[in-house]
């Protein structure tokens, strides 16, 4: 095998795991696929994926590796459509990755409607609360909410969400409402330790930043889990607007506090910068950007319901 095809083997048996895999996919014999393992990892000087009898797994060099392997070949693969006179028609495997709740919410309704409008296109969503390095990662476009750290990676910005503070009408009826955050510490408060902390939250308003100490009753790790307790009526919480826009909708939760919300946080599109994005990702940056745009309108609506 040559250079090329020995990097394709390289990434089908990261990817699946397998050798024999790989081989099936490529339509090669599993001692051929090993064999151009073999010669890369030689002529690289370092082992990309270690071997048991059940199946490979990647090492460290062979993880960082992989990521760059990955947009050698989209890149070829672009290169040899444009030669064609396909350049111009999204195809391929497009991989996108977005926070798991927003993703799930408002990223992946988008992806199943460009996957209906682009036959020769297919997606791989990754959901992750987590920030991603895209080129490490191999990634074509991520959907992220908050600042943006210093990076190559070109930004688009399609919204922006609050932190809310949140309970049931049934609770408040009960309890009463906090008119200032420093009225939290007679309630019960349910923490979410992804988004605004367990030990206090911090508010903002015209006269400054003011921190409050709380005491919850509860910590959860999850937004649904949080919502999911008061809408039982149990305390009041804190969220990102997004996660609680229907229920303050249906009027099922009310939004408390709103004038100590602070700065909103912004909502990207970034894809890596440094080259010319492929018609995959030109086609889905146009059809993504003006529907997730709509989306965070809708959700601001919403949460002034």
């Amino acid at each position: 095998m040559d250079r090329i095809d020995s990097v394709a083997a390289f990434v089908e048996a990261a990817e699946r795991r397998s050798f024999a895999a790989a081989a099936r996919r490529l339509a090669r014999s599993p001692a051929a696929i090993t064999r151009a393992v073999g010669e890369l990892e030689a002529r690289l000087g370092v082992r990309l994926l270690n071997r048991t009898t059940r199946a490979v797994s990647l090492t460290e060099a062979g993880e960082r590796f992989l990521s760059g392997a990955r947009r050698v070949l989209a890149d070829l693969e672009e290169m040899e459509r444009a030669a064609a006179g396909e350049g111009t028609a999204p195809r391929g495997e497009l991989r996108v990755t977005a926070p798991i709740l927003f993703g799930r919410l408002h990223v992946l309704p988008i992806v199943t409607e460009f996957l209906g409008r682009f036959a020769d296109v297919s997606v791989a969503l990754s959901l992750i609360d987590r920030p991603v390095d895209l080129v490490e990662e191999g990634l074509d476009v991520a959907v992220r909410i908050g600042p943006l750290a210093e990076s190559s990676a070109v930004a688009t910005r399609v919204g922006a969400v609050h932190r809310i503070v949140v309970a049931s009408p049934d609770y408040l009826a009960q309890s009463g409402s906090p008119q200032a955050p420093a009225d939290l510490g007679a309630h019960i408060v349910v923490a979410f330790s992804g988004i605004a902390g367990v030990q206090h939250w911090v508010f903002r308003n015209e006269a400054g930043e003011t921190s409050v100490a709380i005491r919850p009753r509860l910590i959860v790790t999850t937004a649904e889990a949080a919502l999911d307790a008061v809408r039982a009526h149990f305390g009041i919480t804190r969220v990102l607007s997004y996660q609680a826009a229907d229920d303050i909708a249906r009027g099922s939760l009310r939004r408390l506090l709103w004038a100590h919300e602070g700065d909103e946080l912004p909502i990207h599109l970034l894809y890596p910068g440094g080259r010319h994005p492929p018609p995959k990702l030109r086609t889905f940056l146009d059809f993504a950007r003006p529907r997730l745009r709509r989306r965070c309108e809708a959700i601001m609506r919403a949460i002034r319901s």
